[in-house]
């Protein structure tokens, strides 16, 4: 059987109910300097956004939110929708689940990737000839 998620001792029916101010104060506290003084522009055209493809996902379609908007604090009216966070390069997208509720956007779309060598190919350095060939 699933555990329940809570979040500070709230569902996520409770806090989707919430008020905004309540929500803030079980924040913490990066989290809730942010909110309390203010989305800026950005981040109230994204959350108008994420209203809108809610609507959307409501009537049956399948919306993704591109955003550039890598700080933006993840709301719980988000939960269930994807965003595309763009990381420098491409935009990735992430499902927003209910663990994610207080973290950051761009938490969950990373911008370096791990590094992979490969085999130096012949004639790369002088070292590379004594690299015994397949």
């Amino acid at each position: 059987m699933p555990k329940e998620f809570v979040y500070r001792g709230y569902t996520l029916e409770e806090l989707q109910k919430m008020p905004m101010d309540d929500f803030i104060k079980i924040l913490p506290s990066r989290q809730r300097r942010s909110l309390i003084r203010g989305l800026p522009p950005r981040h109230k055209k994204l959350l108008e956004n994420i209203r809108r493809a809610r609507r959307a996902l409501k009537k049956g379609k399948k919306v993704v939110v591109r955003t550039h908007n890598r700080d933006m604090i993840i709301l719980p009216e988000m939960v269930g929708l994807t965003v595309a966070v763009y990381n420098g390069k491409e935009f990735i997208p992430v499902e927003i689940r209910p663990e994610m509720v207080g973290h950051y956007l761009g938490e969950f779309a990373l911008t370096c990737k791990r590094v992979v060598h490969g085999v130096p190919g012949i004639g790369a350095t002088k070292s590379s000839m004594y690299v015994p060939l397949k």
